[in-house]
């Protein structure tokens, strides 16, 4: 036995029950080892080669039966200690595997994957070579044309195989080819070629030298360096011109890294100009600013009306955090409000803002998150996954519209926004920043309970004045049968009269929200999902808007047989046909998840209607949030019933925040603006706070239907998704984890109070193929808690009987499944 360096390493795809740390040996010759940097190891009986990360170093160990590992991935940490911690956090909070945890800090260029990589043998016998298969020869071929080798995937998709097919299996078993597993990376470094001057030539070299190549040393000796295309482009000479003076040792060409920026045309430095503050903004600022000075970790809700200038309030607060030297992070909920809001910041801040989203090419992600990582990039703006953002200096973290459900992940690790930013506030004692004109329940609970700082802004900024609001009954409309009521065309053709613009919201795209027959009521519905498919008029067919399967409308019923096909229900699409049929003469945007599936298309959508390229934007619930556009006069809310009644806890919450929003859109200046909302329930009274901006009025109501009923921020839920081919077996899983909770709660775990629902079947039954059921439980979010559910979740995976069916747990889920 020797004495040596041990590692503990988290393995990734390891399952619920064998998520842990391992310890292996670390050979000699990988170095020094490191925390936070990758590696392969084997993993199993089998040996496999899987990622892992090294999470703790064991000097002076017996190292003996250990395995060691086999390489090192990264050079440096990828990870550093305050990063590490939080996938800890991460992984103990929403009860994700370790590495789940880790992929979502990461940019999606710097995963790694292991993959099957076949190579052809330096040696075959010429005995084995002469038994091959004319197939076996063909493969044998491919793969000589690739001297780094090929993945196994790669090849048997060229081919045509399976990749247990028996030819392939004899020629590794017979060492024709050489199969290991290899870790690649889902994208590269970018570079460029660069050209630098080297040593003068002598008299006699230099006598020698074509005037192009003079040309060409005369200008490196001017910039010194600069990349070949730069070079021939200047000189006006041909790349083989710079190869020769290379060839002589006058000129060398070298690669260098180039980051790839989504924003570079824009990025200009500028000055700061701190934006003048009305009294009530300059007493939020102070507030706010003195939590900042205060140097420990702080949270404050910044509650304001519409237009009452939240921004300007936390970008004077940014100029402050970056004058201390330290980084900010501002969070946006989609991606539809990053263009504008990068336009505010670029202009502002130039290059020292990096923008990370899922929108951006996978190399401009990267480069970005190195620009952070140097510290090159003061202030992050992003969506969700930019509260990873890999800041050492870290100040203040914004989180605008902090009420959207899209700051909660659907996907493991299922974590909020908001929880990750607390914990990075106590690691670098920042402040934390809410801001909203609706905040969500929980944060206004907590700003009048105490636990956040309250800073109110009461007025909209400028005088500028809140909308007139107006309610449509449709029930009274003399014409039903339209989307558009008689009362909101009058109001459209006024405010167009005016040369002003509208805004209609329609939180349904599509063009028919379903195809049904009018013989035997027949809904054509997805074949692999239990939902009615959506009629889209652009491209003539239905889709799936849970799978994404496409098909054409049918002519006649698969039930009966019946041509009697009737479209119903309305989308976007079909609000946009209208609006053409009554505006002939007016140019109309329609913004939904359909017309914004191209790179830029935000930018350039929303850029053209504030240019005033169109005169209506008909849109899903994006055009509701965050954006300015001073021209607008009017905002006319089509249908607001479908939301107001759903199925989820959160209903009221989600239609009050999302009427007060496109409300504001309305009059953004000293002109008033008007709002209209349709509905056929008048009376309700979400809709009468929501036209009075009455949030404090509606938490009112909200919080205590919330006492009532045991829903956050009294208690937490915990939902049980069970996910499976077969429908009575997922529905016995429900019903087993329901005995097994029932059993450690009145066993163990009796000093949890919980209330357990029974399991039931999800909105959407099937989606993708796969049936799905929920089970709810209303508790406290303590770590005994989650203990408890981590080894009911270990039990149930332990149980042959729960085999073909997926368990996860959601905290709090954004949406009830």
């Amino acid at each position: 036995m020797s004495t040596t360096i041990l590692v503990k390493v988290a393995v990734d795809q390891a399952t619920v029950s064998y998520d842990k740390e391992y310890t292996y040996l670390w050979p000699a010759d990988l170095g020094t080892p490191q925390k936070g940097v990758r590696v392969l190891v084997p993993f199993g009986n089998g040996n496999r080669r899987r990622q892992g990360l090294v999470l703790e170093i064991l000097q002076g160990m017996v190292g003996a039966g250990y395995k060691p590992v086999y390489a090192l991935i990264d050079d440096t940490p990828i990870l550093d200690d305050e990063m590490l911690a939080l996938a800890r956090f991460v992984q103990e909070r929403t009860l994700c595997p370790f590495f789940d945890a880790v992929r979502a800090m990461l940019p999606t260029g710097l995963y790694m994957q292991v993959k099957p990589v076949l190579r052809h043998a330096a040696e075959v016998s010429p005995e084995v070579l002469e038994t091959l298969s004319p197939n076996q020869r063909q493969i044998l071929a491919y793969v000589s044309k690739c001297p780094g080798g090929v993945e196994l995937s790669t090849l048997c998709k060229r081919l045509g195989l399976q990749e247990d097919a028996p030819c392939l299996h004899y020629l590794i078993e017979q060492k024709v080819l050489l199969r290991s597993e290899d870790a690649v990376r889902r994208m590269g470094d970018a570079s460029v070629q660069m050209v630098r001057r080297m040593d003068a030539p002598s008299e006699e070299a230099a006598s020698k030298l074509t005037d192009k190549q003079q040309a060409v040393l005369n200008l490196l000796d001017d910039v010194g360096a600069a990349s070949v295309k730069e070079v021939c482009y200047f000189a006006g000479v041909t790349p083989v011109v710079v190869h020769a003076l290379a060839r002589k040792g006058l000129a060398e060409i070298y690669e260098a890294e180039r980051l790839r920026s989504p924003y570079a045309c824009q990025a200009e430095d500028k000055p700061i100009v701190s934006h003048c503050l009305s009294p009530e903004q300059q007493r939020a600022f102070a507030t706010l600013q003195d939590l900042y000075m205060a140097g420990k970790a702080a949270a404050a809700l910044l509650y304001g009306v519409t237009g009452s200038g939240k921004t300007a309030v936390y970008l004077n607060l940014i100029d402050r955090v970056l004058a201390d030297g330290r980084q900010v992070i501002v969070l946006v909920p989609e991606i539809s409000l990053t263009p504008q809001m990068m336009s505010i910041f670029i202009g502002k801040y130039g290059h020292r803002v990096a923008v990370l989203h899922s929108g951006l090419a996978l190399g401009e992600r990267m480069d970005e998150w190195k620009r952070i990582k140097r510290g090159e990039a003061r202030i992050v703006v992003g969506t969700r996954s930019a509260i990873f953002a890999p800041c050492t200096e870290l100040g203040l973290i914004v989180m605008d519209e902090e009420q959207e459900h899209t700051y909660k992940s659907e996907s493991s690790p299922r974590y909020h926004a908001r929880d990750i930013a607390r914990f990075r506030c106590a690691h670098h004692g920042a402040l934390l920043v809410l801001a909203s004109a609706t905040p969500s329940v929980e944060s206004y609970y907590a700003a009048t309970t105490g636990r956040y700082t309250l800073v109110e802004l009461t007025e909209r900024y400028g005088d500028a004045l809140l909308p007139e609001v107006e309610v449509a009954d449709m029930r009274e409309d003399p014409a039903p049968y339209r989307i558009i009521g008689s009362r909101l065309q009058q109001e459209m053709q006024a405010c167009l009269d005016e040369g002003r613009q509208v805004i209609l919201l329609l939180n349904r795209r599509g063009y028919h929200t379903h195809i049904s027959c009018r013989s035997c009521g027949q809904v054509v519905t997805c074949p692999s999902c239990s939902i009615s498919m959506t009629y889209h008029r652009a491209n003539a067919r239905m889709m799936c808007h849970y799978c994404g399967h496409s098909q054409l409308p049918p002519q006649t019923c698969p039930q009966c047989g019946s041509d009697k096909i009737r479209y119903a229900g309305l989308g976007t699409q079909l609000v946009e046909q209208e609006l053409e049929t009554l505006f002939p003469d007016i140019p109309v945007l329609r913004m939904d998840a359909d017309s914004t599936l191209s790179r830029h298309s935000y930018e350039r959508h929303f850029g053209a209607f504030a240019a005033g390229d169109y005169r209506i934007m008909v849109g899903t619930q994006m055009v509701a949030k965050g954006l300015d556009f001073p021209q607008v006069g009017l905002v006319g809310v089509l249908s607001v019933d479908q939301s107001l009644y759903g199925d989820d806890y959160r209903s009221y919450e989600t239609t009050f925040s999302l009427l007060t929003q496109v409300i504001g859109r309305a009059g953004r200046r000293q002109q008033r603006g008007k709002a209209i909302i349709q509905t056929f329930t008048p009376d309700n009274p979400i809709i009468e706070l929501a036209s009075m901006q009455d949030y404090v009025g509606f938490y009112g109501l909200e919080i205590a239907s919330r006492r009532m009923m045991h829903y956050p921020p009294y208690a937490d839920l915990f939902l049980f998704g069970f996910v499976g081919q077969q429908e009575e077996q997922v529905r016995r899983a429900g019903n087993w984890m329901l005995k097994h909770l029932r059993t450690l709660a009145t066993g163990e775990y009796d000093d949890l109070p919980l209330i357990a629902l029974d399991p039931t079947p999800a909105s959407v039954l099937r989606v993708a193929g796969k049936y799905r059921y929920k089970m709810l439980v209303k508790a406290r979010n303590t770590q005994r808690m989650r203990e408890m559910i981590r080894l009911m979740v270990q039990e149930f995976h332990k149980d042959p009987s729960n085999r073909g069916v997926s368990v996860y747990t959601d905290i709090n889920p954004a949406a009830m499944l």
